[in-house]
């Protein structure tokens, strides 16, 4: 059985995760072309997901406000790539929801590929968060994105949302399937953590893994 990850930070490094994410964060802009990106100036982590499992919510939960990023009962609503300025340290990027979306089949493949242009040519993009919804765990139109972050040789971790729905048993059972599924996966990080927006479950460990990534100590 794997290390879970609340058993990796220690009460210092969690500390310093929450005082950097209880700093000011801000939306900072959309794009919508890879040529409107911003400069590549701040280290940066991307969250990608299918378009219902709960990208906004999360990231709100992260920076503890409850709409910086605008969540919407409308799937497959975000078609740009959204930035969140985090205490001018590092940037959040929402990536375009995939699996569903309101729009043209065109439409769709266009802000579909801008997330995959984006991860292609983004040299401070440190590690990208692929999102799960832990009740039904990884299913085969999780594949595009995890080819393309292998292809891009981009880190990326799982991130299990909605755990609070599921008992302590289940989400254990499932984050161990989700490791074995990635296990040969070349750009897969061997770490899945289980969150919940709602009830606060792995924010910290989350919050502590992304500060890690980034390489951003003492605050």
């Amino acid at each position: 059985m794997s290390q879970p990850p609340e058993e990796i930070f220690d009460a210092e490094a969690l500390e310093q995760a929450r005082i950097l994410f209880a700093r000011k964060a801000e939306f900072m802009m959309g794009a919508v072309s890879i040529d409107g990106l911003p400069a590549p100036d701040l280290p940066e982590v991307a969250f990608a997901g299918r378009s219902n499992v709960g990208k906004s919510s999360l990231i709100n939960a992260l920076v503890g406000q409850k709409h910086l990023a605008r969540a919407s009962n409308e799937p497959g609503r975000t078609r740009e790539v959204n930035f969140f300025v985090l205490d001018d340290r590092l940037r959040l990027v929402d990536l375009p929801g995939y699996g569903w979306a309101r729009a043209s089949k065109s439409e769709v493949k266009k802000f579909q590929n801008l997330g995959r242009d984006y991860l292609r040519g983004r040299p401070n993009l440190k590690r990208a968060y692929l999102l799960i919804d832990a009740r039904h765990g990884l299913k085969a139109v999780d594949n595009e994105p995890m080819d393309a972050f292998d292809t891009a040789a981009v880190s990326y971790q799982i991130v299990l949302t909605k755990a609070d729905k599921l008992k302590p048993a289940e989400v254990e059972a499932m984050r161990e399937k989700t490791l074995k599924a990635i296990a040969k996966r070349p750009a897969a990080f061997p770490r899945v953590i289980a969150t919940s927006s709602e009830k606060g479950q792995g924010l910290a460990e989350l919050r502590a893994e992304i500060a890690a990534a980034c390489e951003i100590g003492e605050i």
